[in-house]
């Protein structure tokens, strides 16, 4: 793995802009009734790798290089050209060798098949053929421009809330701003790190790996992720909200004046029971940091952003591990049963049947990309009536497979 995230092609070439992210949807903002289903669709297949990759063992950081992958093949793709669902089992396919986890292509195969054929995505087209899959990795790795290096946040969310030994953390020293002497390091002098109780900084693990239900993950480098979601977690995580809120009142009530002589003895006892255990500065923390608090603060309205759309995205879920709970002070809405999620699913006429007014489910966004794909391929074949269009050559095969 690169050791300098400054010199990887992932700061390189893969930290994009927005324009660049609208510019790649263009094609399928012309076959969508509404701009806001391509971010439906951004949690809705994030999720759908998420549980691929359970279903394969794959630790946290395979799956999310898998859904970076995912991202960056469809900077260049539209969905309405592709079938996404043999790029997302190529996207775990590549992630695994990539982060030395590989899984045989047969196996791919056989449990990606399996699990789309399943409610609520029934795709009954998955080919079975491997050298389908093969085909489509070399289709996937052209469009990476074989860069397969990902740095992601956890590493930087362990060294700054003192996680990792000191061995662990040259392993990816760009990353955590440790052994880099040409650049800054990002966490001010390298002193200061973040004491967090273990559930507060779970907390920070579950936003972080919320983040990839969006293009974040596309537009900042990975330690700014990492920090707001410390930064997120401190407000959100109920004690030390009340540690920080204390602090701050404390500061306020300070009274500015002289301190009457003590004795010598005094001063030892009292130094002595300060001494134990300093309750820590949380506000120093973030403002000696070598990094914009303007740009954190962005991203954490982004993160905020996120949560509200996914709040009106209706999935029945096992996902325990995402902080929408704690954002939202209730239980999320994926454990919640609805009618639409009985566990038996029923085929939908028309997409206005499976519409919810306030959001959108699985079923509704699959016949949205069904409807996508049909009126795409309907214009290509009927060019002279229809939108003129750039076919992607290199995919002709992938979705005539699909």
């Amino acid at each position: 793995m690169a050791t300098d995230f400054w010199a990887s092609s992932h700061y390189k070439r893969w930290i994009v802009d927005r324009a660049t992210l609208k510019e790649s949807r263009s094609d399928d903002l012309q076959y969508v009734d509404d701009p806001e289903y391509l971010d439906f669709f951004a949690i809705f297949f994030a999720n759908v790798i998420t549980k691929l990759g359970k279903k394969l063992n794959f630790r946290q950081r395979v799956i999310a290089t898998a859904i970076v992958f995912f991202r960056r093949f469809y900077i260049k793709n539209s969905y309405c050209e592709t079938d996404p669902f043999i790029v997302i089992a190529a996207c775990c396919y590549v992630a695994g060798k990539a982060e030395e986890s590989p899984v045989h292509i047969k196996n791919m195969v056989a449990e990606a098949r399996l699990f789309f054929s399943q409610q609520p995505y029934g795709v009954k087209y998955f080919p079975s053929d491997n050298s389908k899959l093969a085909e489509m990795e070399f289709y996937l790795v052209a469009d990476l421009e074989c860069d397969l290096t990902v740095f992601h946040p956890y590493r930087t969310l362990l060294s700054l809330c003192k996680k990792e030994s000191s061995n662990d953390l040259q392993t990816e020293a760009g990353e955590v701003g440790v052994g880099v002497d040409d650049g800054p390091r990002y966490w001010g002098s390298g002193d200061g790190q973040l004491e967090l109780p273990d559930d507060a900084f779970q907390l920070a693990w579950s936003i972080v790996n919320d983040t990839y239900r969006s293009d974040l993950c596309l537009l900042y480098p990975p330690h700014l992720l990492a920090i707001t979601a410390l930064y997120l977690a401190v407000v959100l995580h109920g004690p030390t909200r009340e540690l920080l809120q204390q602090q701050s009142h404390s500061v306020e009530a300070t009274p500015v004046h002289n301190s009457p002589r003590r004795s010598s003895r005094q001063n030892s006892s009292t130094s002595l029971s300060h001494s134990k255990k300093p309750s820590q500065d949380f506000v120093a923390f973030f403002a000696e940091l070598n990094i914009s608090m303007p740009l954190v603060a962005t991203i954490a309205q982004e993160i905020i952003s996120l949560y509200t759309l996914w709040e009106r995205y209706v999935e029945d879920s096992d996902h325990v591990d995402s902080a929408r709970g704690t954002f939202y002070g209730h239980p999320s809405a994926q454990t919640q049963p609805t009618a639409s999620h009985s566990g038996v699913s029923t085929p939908v006429e028309n997409l206005e049947d499976a519409q919810r007014p306030h959001g959108a489910t699985p079923t509704f966004l699959l016949q949205v990309l069904t409807r996508m794909r049909e009126n795409r391929l309907s214009d290509m074949a009927h060019a002279s009536s229809g939108r003129h269009v750039a076919v992607n050559k290199m995919l002709e095969r992938t979705q005539a497979a699909g």
